[in-house]
């Protein structure tokens, strides 16, 4: 593994590697990569690190080769496996933003369930970071995020089914962020 990709810089290579082609998704997410970085005091000391290089990497999946099953969190979660990088990293990219709820849509929770989803202020803080920027960088709400994405998606299609279920799990893992870094 030439890249540390559970290091910001390492995680900020690989995604420079693989989505600067797509426009507006490139923005998105180095500005998550952005909030990671101002949320790190929602999470232990030793783990800001994870959260920064997850932020980098979370959407590494929407890249056109790596675009197996049409189901970005898979197709990154593998990529980062074949990579040789630290299972926590993959399965963090792997259930980023609520995962099991598109997995389902999709027919793909048993391929989705090989990564064991982790319930922590890590995962929470990742999906604090996604769920309020916007799909060009935007600094959004949660509710003004939400709402873009199911405008964005058809109604029926996998991702608006998969959010409108998925709100309020992904609701309360912003509000605990948020209250962590407060606190």
């Amino acid at each position: 593994m030439p890249l540390a990709l559970d290091t910001p810089q390492g995680a900020a290579d690989l995604a420079d590697s693989l989505l600067p082609p797509l426009g507006n998704r490139w923005l998105h997410t180095q500005a998550v990569a952005a909030r990671a970085r101002d949320a790190v005091a929602a999470v232990p000391e030793d783990e800001r690190d994870l959260l920064v290089a997850a932020a980098w990497l979370h959407d590494i999946g929407y890249a056109p080769e790596l675009r197996e099953t049409g189901f970005h969190r898979l197709g990154g979660a593998r990529h980062l496996e074949s990579l040789g990088a630290p299972d926590r990293l993959v399965r963090l990219v792997a259930h980023h933003s609520g995962a099991v709820y598109e997995a389902e849509q999709r027919g793909l929770s048993a391929e989705l369930a090989v990564y064991e989803r982790e319930d922590s202020p890590l995962l929470d803080a990742l999906i604090y970071a996604d769920m309020t920027t916007g799909p060009a960088g935007q600094n959004f709400d949660f509710d003004r995020r939400i709402d873009e994405i199911l405008v964005r998606y058809e109604p029926g299609s996998e991702v608006h089914n998969a959010i409108s279920k998925a709100r309020p799990y992904l609701g309360a893992a912003v509000e605990r962020t948020r209250s962590r870094i407060a606190a």
